[in-house]
């Protein structure tokens, strides 16, 4: 608390003697002391100088302290300076208007010294106190609105990389299409002449490395849009058994051995509101996943399970399931350690997620006994 010296009191009464008893109490104090004899005079003065509190009586001539009282706190430059009541009149009725109309306390007359310099002390502290939240809030409105800048710039930079990004991808994609269309399509060409053992062995093989790159160039391309909203969505409804066979029967056309999959229709076959080719590529990665992850000749399975609100589609694998390592990012777009030989790492899984939150679905994965466990699931009406 600053000394009382800093601190200037305005008495205001039209007695001369209550004046300067007052005004001896507070000089003991070393406040600075000011005085008007007249409300009129009073209001002048807080106008041409800064006071910390104003005394006041209620009973005066012309103007009486309340009105003086209603003009202060009707000027905003004067709002804020703490007014305490001189008055003779302790009714309930005098106090009570003198609170109504802004006053901050009373005290009655004749004065008691202790009495007054304790209430004069207590609201030049409260005063200043509320000074000093209002400065600290001001400064932290002022580091909050520039912060927001901050962030709002820094939003706008990450918003331009990321569609820089996707525009780059989309162009990578694209551009890589191109030529892998053409060197599949020599591929067919070439099997149709003659040659030896070894050169059909790796013919075979560009054949599947380009059959790779093209898949992975569209599904980058898919990520892309469904990132930035680019993706048109047709939700319509959809067999759920349909688009199991359909991914299946697209599967045996890439020449997956698709006799290892055990599918059990679901009897009641319900529809969902979907975009069907969206959710036949999901079940595609996912299938593929389970393949590419499972020793050869054990069986992976797709069931469908419907009910509650809900339809689920589940696929089963026998391989080594997802480490405590994978777990914790499954669904990243790109995560870092070795995607040939561990299940859920690359894109496939990231874009199975994309597509879930395109059908406000839901993708989940467990380890189960002997195996991993992929399921896709749809709601009918809203989650909470």
């Amino acid at each position: 608390m600053k000394p009382n010296s800093n601190f200037k009191i305005l008495i205001v009464d039209d007695v001369s003697k209550n004046i300067q008893i007052l005004g001896n109490i507070l000089s003991q104090e070393e406040f600075q002391i000011a005085w008007a004899q007249s409300g009129q005079e009073a209001l002048s003065l807080v106008l041409v100088q800064e006071f910390h509190l104003i005394l006041l009586d209620i009973m005066m001539p012309e103007m009486n302290g309340y009105e003086v009282c209603e003009k202060l706190k009707a000027n905003p430059a004067t709002a804020d300076i703490p007014v305490i009541f001189l008055t003779a009149k302790a009714d309930m009725d005098s106090i009570i208007k003198g609170f109504d109309i802004g006053g901050q306390d009373y005290i009655t007359k004749p004065f008691n010294a202790k009495e007054l310099l304790a209430r004069v002390h207590t609201h030049i502290l409260l005063r200043e106190q509320q000074k000093e939240l209002i400065e600290a809030n001001n400064v932290l409105e002022e580091k909050v609105k520039e912060r927001t800048k901050e962030l709002n710039e820094a939003n706008k930079l990450l918003n331009a990389l990321d569609t820089t990004k996707s525009e780059f991808l989309s162009i990578i994609s694209h551009e890589l299409k191109t030529p892998l269309s053409g060197i599949i399509g020599l591929t067919h060409l070439l099997n149709q002449t003659e040659m030896g053992e070894e050169q059909a062995q790796y013919l075979n093989y560009l054949k599947q490395v380009s059959q790779r790159l093209v898949k992975f160039s569209d599904l980058a391309l898919l990520i892309t849009n469904l990132k930035v909203n680019n993706y048109k969505m047709d939700l319509l409804p959809v067999s759920v058994n349909h688009i199991a066979e359909s991914a299946i029967a697209e599967l045996a056309d890439e020449e997956l051995d698709t006799s290892r999959i055990v599918f059990r229709k679901n009897s009641s076959n319900p529809l969902i509101m979907a975009e069907a080719e969206l959710i036949r590529k999901a079940l595609m990665l996912i299938i593929e996943n389970a393949f590419r992850f499972s020793p050869d000749n054990t069986p992976v399975t797709l069931d469908i399970f419907s009910g509650d609100g809900k339809v689920s589609f589940v696929v089963k694998d026998e391989g080594k399931g997802f480490s405590d390592e994978v777990m914790g990012k499954l669904f990243q777009v790109f995560s870092i350690g070795d995607v040939a030989h561990e299940e859920g790492k690359g894109l496939s899984l990231a874009a199975v997620k994309l597509i879930m939150d395109a059908h406000s679905g839901k993708v989940e994965v467990a380890n189960r006994d002997k195996g991993a466990e992929v399921s896709l699931t749809f709601f009918s009406k809203p989650t909470y």
